[in-house]
């Protein structure tokens, strides 16, 4: 089914049971129902963030909604413009997130009605809070979408592809005005033992020349741009088979290069001393990780907001208790490391389960530590949204991934001047070397279901 037949199929049953606190069709950590079919997407958005604001006013500075048997004081975090949706003739839909004072974060649904101009908001549910959905969506055989309960909610319905699946990757790129001579670093993803990468086409402007980064094995596009390289798209076009990744046999040369800290993943004191009292009376490596990984979830509410998060800093984690996966996952590598068990990092994009097309909701990161003469893979954050999966996402990750680059610090040569890049998923971008902000879209087309 192409999405316009089901952008109008999903307005059909709206009709009959609403919007809601829903999945979606769309990735984990998405909101209600995607879909490319978004015209006029800024219209929606000036319609969604016009409510808002009037809704602020009216309610002496906060958007006030009721939920269950309380009223929400909240503040406008982000409108998620790649779920901006077209349902019908003068019906669309928006996602939005917005913080509560008391710090907790709601993924909130808007349908709205009228013309692109005059649009009016028909309908408010709140989908997550701090991550978790309450429900998600199943797709009947005649097209329409059904909402159903968390606990009948199947792994498929949850965001994870067993086995194999196969799609393609589009990794698009508009740059912003250009007045000096700039540089830009992206990722070009490589093959290995669970994903197969063809790179089908680089459309790019600028001078182009792709470096390696030797400590963890990645490649990276460099551009040189100029002035009339402003508002260019760079679109990098993938096809990808994956497999499912569950704990595999292999060997560390060097077990150092695991335990070593990173300049946002220190191994101090404070590190292994709450290790050492997290692991205490655990025997064995693989008992003590996922003591570990349990502490992380009990510890970390997943939150995308305010100052800090998203930089995969571990003791901002380790203290705020808040954070996205980069957060989730630096903070239990730190604390693997302080325990002496060899973990690394990687980061790439978590491929919708529930439809076969369109946006994806940014970049997502994952984890693996070594024990036993293996590499476990964890997906810490997930396994915190979906608990029904939290020991799924202890020794698996799905195969509707991709990854596009792995390790911290990356070390290039010629490299930005601010040294070391963090980590690799959207562009680094320098403006007469001055770092600056590209707009960065992910999307996809599946092949062939795993």
């Amino acid at each position: 089914m192409n999405w316009r037949t089901m952008l109008s199929a999903l307005a059909a049953v709206w009709l009959a049971v609403g919007c809601g606190q829903s999945e979606g069709p769309a990735a984990p950590g998405a909101s209600g129902p995607p879909g490319p079919e978004v015209s006029p997407t800024a219209a929606i958005q000036t319609g969604i963030e016009r409510h808002i604001a009037e809704q602020v006013r009216l309610g002496g500075g906060y958007f006030k909604l009721p939920f269950r048997d309380r009223e929400l004081r909240l503040n406008l975090v982000k409108v998620h413009t790649e779920y901006l949706s077209k349902l019908g003739p003068g019906r669309y839909f928006a996602c939005v997130d917005l913080v509560d004072v008391s710090g907790d974060v709601y993924d909130v649904d808007f349908f709205l009605g009228g013309e692109p101009d005059a649009m009016q908001v028909t309908e408010t549910t709140v989908h997550k809070l701090n991550g978790q959905p309450f429900y998600a969506w199943e797709q009947k055989s005649d097209g329409t979408w059904h909402r159903i309960p968390m606990d009948k909610a199947s792994e498929s319905h949850l965001g994870v592809l067993k086995e194999r699946d196969e799609f393609e990757f589009i990794y698009r790129v508009t740059l912003p005005k250009i007045s000096e001579p700039a540089r830009m670093w992206l990722p070009l993803a490589t093959s290995d033992r669970f994903q197969t990468v063809e790179i089908t086409s680089i459309k790019a402007p600028g001078k182009q020349s792709i470096l390696r980064e030797s400590e963890h094995g990645n490649q990276v596009l460099l551009l040189e741009l100029g002035v009339r390289d402003s508002g260019k798209t760079v679109e990098i076009l993938y096809q990808v088979t994956r497999l499912e990744k569950a704990a595999y046999a292999a060997e560390i040369p060097d077990p150092e290069k695991y335990l070593k800290p990173e300049r946002l993943v220190p191994v101090n004191e404070d590190f292994r001393s709450l290790a050492q009292e997290v692991v205490q009376g655990k025997q064995g490596d693989l008992m003590r990780a996922r003591a570990l990984y349990d502490h992380v979830i009990d510890r970390m509410r997943y939150a995308k907001y305010g100052e800090g998060w998203g930089r995969g800093n571990a003791v901002y984690a380790c203290n705020a208790r808040t954070g996205n996966c980069t957060d989730f996952h630096s903070y239990f590598i730190a604390l693997a490391r302080a325990a002496g068990i060899p973990a690394r990092f990687a980061i790439g994009a978590a491929v919708p389960s529930e439809r076969n097309e369109g946006g994806i909701d940014g970049y997502h990161c994952w984890a693996e530590f070594y024990a036993d003469g293996k590499w476990w893979p964890v997906d810490i954050s997930e396994g915190d949204k979906y608990s029904s999966l939290a020991t799924y996402y202890f020794g698996h990750h799905p195969a509707n991934r991709f990854e596009l680059s792995r390790g911290r610090d990356l070390r290039i040569e010629p490299g930005p001047a601010l040294g070391p890049i963090n980590f690799l998923a959207y562009p680094v971008l320098e403006v007469g070397g001055n770092p600056a902000k590209a707009a960065v879209e992910f999307s996809f087309n599946r092949r062939r279901r795993g």
